[in-house]
């Protein structure tokens, strides 16, 4: 698994006796005698390097990805950096890691989607940080997070990683946040400066379409042959528009025997139609004979991510997708993942919007949300009122009092409509928790309740938590592909510089009732087809998700019977099962919460602890050699 790491003196001691440990297979990217920088997978191009010529330098800063910045703005970012503007460094067009060194300063940080984290931890006077949190666990003999991973998938509106991550002892910079180290000072986290606070639409969308056609047009011009996944969405149709406006790539649509008589069928067909440049490559899933949940029969023979990946689950689907791709010499696959994440807002935004003053506007919106759901308008409005008057504090807290109370979290039937605008709630699968499995999800709540900010909003607490669950799922395919078929994903919507464009115009203005992502018809008319930016429908998945399941019920059965969660104590697993066989029988069923405990599972069952997996010891004069 490629990923960056490095180590950072904060003491006198520069070496400890008999050496010290250094990635295994890591390649020497910076070294200062205090900071020290390896990366592992990463190509020679993929490492950017801008440093003063003095000889003691004042500024340096690294880009560690993919970084689409000429070489002149690299320097023009560094020595805003010398000047005490740092934080433009994390802006660059591109997805990419950051290491900013002013003075004596070192400050990394990711990206604001969390496709590229950053965890740390200490060792003595020594702070060993890496973009994954796997080898950190390895290298301090530390186990998973139990109460991390079942609030991962128990409890909506909590951010279950916060400051944590998946391991014990592995802290997170939470994804807007830099670390920041110092000789003879401990670590510390600050945020990143908001480029952006906030837009007019108008002025916002024409920022949306310059950062959208530079991080497109930048990749496709580097990449080579290109290829992009071309469902027939407004999301993937716009960046392969934006990609096929450049130059040529292949377009792959998936489909199957569900989605055949689907909108995104004949979306794909008419895109690929209307642009020359355009190679069009269908997949059929049924006459591949591939289905959800495919390919879990050997856990031991799965790719590893660094956290539970939902990609596990498509595993079979996306072989035969990206075969396509690979076939054609692809060396860049782009998705529109993290469109809806950007480009539209989620429901709890009618709450932001009362607050913010607009409130006639707010309540015609909450009457439209609950004439789209086809629900009661005084349910959901009631809860609209609960939710405008409760702190999110006082929410997490109600919630963890319930989760360690004795009220039995079942609910027979569907989630009704209005508890969408709740701050916070459990999921379908919050009963399979035992008692100590509730006490623990409990824990980690009432702790996040105690720090959590008083002033934010609902609409904001959901974005940011979606957008990271969003950048988390991209990274993870993105892990699967370069290990499985040496293919790089890329996610233009999940670049800070966009993401930062588009969450600075209020949600509200980005989807308004009855119209479907405007911000992406005034961002991208006329270089997307206006057939696609007008489009209305969305096609569902959960007629495959649910034959899936059915054909790799044996298989699923096994995982979930033998669960790491049921063994430590934390979850009742005959009711998993259970679920799972609603499912198979055709009932209505919790379809994400059985995905995300079924790849949960797989995950800890594949889980490599060993340090010498990922590290390996560096003499002195092995280190010395490498400077």
């Amino acid at each position: 698994m490629r990923f960056v790491a490095g180590a950072f003196q904060t003491g006198h001691n520069h070496m400890a006796p008999g050496g010290t440990w250094r990635p295994r297979e890591g390649k020497s990217a910076y070294d200062d005698g205090t900071s020290h920088i390896w990366t592992v997978g990463y190509e020679e191009h993929e490492i950017r390097t801008s440093t003063d010529q003095a000889p003691a330098p004042v500024a340096a800063v690294l880009a560690l990805g993919c970084c689409l910045a000429t070489g002149r703005e690299l320097d023009g970012i560094r020595e805003a950096a010398a000047r005490g503007g740092w934080s433009a460094a994390t802006r660059l067009p591109g997805s990419y890691l950051t290491v900013a060194r002013t003075g004596a300063t070192t400050r990394i940080a990711g990206d604001r989607a969390g496709v590229i984290p950053v965890y740390w931890c200490m060792d003595g006077e020594r702070v060993v940080w890496a973009t994954a949190a796997a080898p950190l666990a390895a290298y301090g003999h530390t186990s998973p997070n139990l109460a991390v991973l079942l609030a991962g998938f128990s409890v909506r509106g909590v951010d279950a990683l916060a400051r944590q991550s998946h391991f014990e002892g592995v802290r997170r910079v939470p994804p807007g946040w830099a670390l920041v180290l110092q000789p003879g000072h401990r670590p510390r986290t600050e945020p990143v400066p908001a480029a952006v606070t906030e837009l007019p639409f108008s002025e916002g969308a024409r920022m949306v379409s310059e950062r959208m056609t530079t991080a497109v047009a930048r990749r496709a011009a580097s990449a080579g042959p290109l290829s992009a996944d071309l469902s027939g969405g407004v999301d993937s149709g716009t960046v392969t528009s934006l990609a096929a406006n450049t130059g040529p790539l292949l377009a792959v649509t998936y489909t199957d025997s569900r989605m055949g008589e689907q909108d995104d069928v004949l979306y794909a067909e008419r895109i690929a139609a209307g642009q020359p440049h355009i190679t069009h490559e269908w997949v059929h899933g049924t006459r591949h004979s591939v289905r959800h949940f495919d390919g879990l029969t050997e856990p031991a023979t799965l790719p590893f991510t660094d956290t539970p990946s939902f990609t596990l689950g498509l595993l079979a689907i996306k072989q035969a997708q990206l075969a396509s791709a690979t076939a054609y010499g692809s060396r860049a696959h782009l998705t529109g993942r993290g469109g809806d994440d950007v480009l539209d807002a989620v429901p709890l935004m009618v709450i932001d919007q009362y607050r913010a003053g607009h409130r006639a506007e707010a309540i015609r919106r909450a009457v439209a949300l609950a004439r789209a759901r086809r629900c009661a308008v005084h349910p959901l409005l009631r809860q609209a009122v609960r939710t405008q008057r409760a702190r999110y504090p006082q929410a997490l807290t109600a919630l963890a009092q319930m989760l360690d109370g004795p009220r039995d979290l079942h609910h027979p039937g569907l989630t009704p409509p209005w508890e969408t605008l709740r701050w916070c709630g459990v999921t379908s699968s919050a009963p399979w928790l035992t008692r100590s499995g509730r006490s623990a999800v409990a824990d980690l709540v009432a702790h996040r309740a105690a720090d959590a900010d008083p002033l934010t909003t609902p609409g904001a607490v959901h974005e940011r938590l979606a957008l990271e669950v969003m950048g988390d799922g991209h990274a993870t395919y993105d892990q699967i592909a370069r290990q499985q078929w040496s293919l790089p994903l890329h996610a233009p919507f999940l670049d800070t510089p966009v993401v930062d464009v588009c969450h600075a115009i209020p949600g509200w203005d980005r989807n308004r009732p009855g119209d479907f992502k405007p911000l992406a018809r005034a961002a991208f008319t006329p270089a997307v087809p206006a057939f696609l930016l007008n489009r209305r429908t969305k096609t569902a998945f959960t007629g495959s998700v649910y034959a899936g399941l059915r054909a790799n019920a044996p298989a699923l059965r096994r995982i979930l019977s033998g669960s790491v969660l049921a063994e430590a104590g934390l979850l009742d697993g005959s009711r998993a099962v259970a679920a799972l066989d609603g499912a198979v029988r055709g009932e209505p069923a919790p379809l994400a919460s059985l995905h995300a405990l079924i790849v949960t599972e797989l995950w800890l069952t594949t889980l490599p602890t060993a340090r010498d997996t990922w590290w390996e010891k560096t003499t002195t004069t092995e280190k010395e050699a490498t400077r």
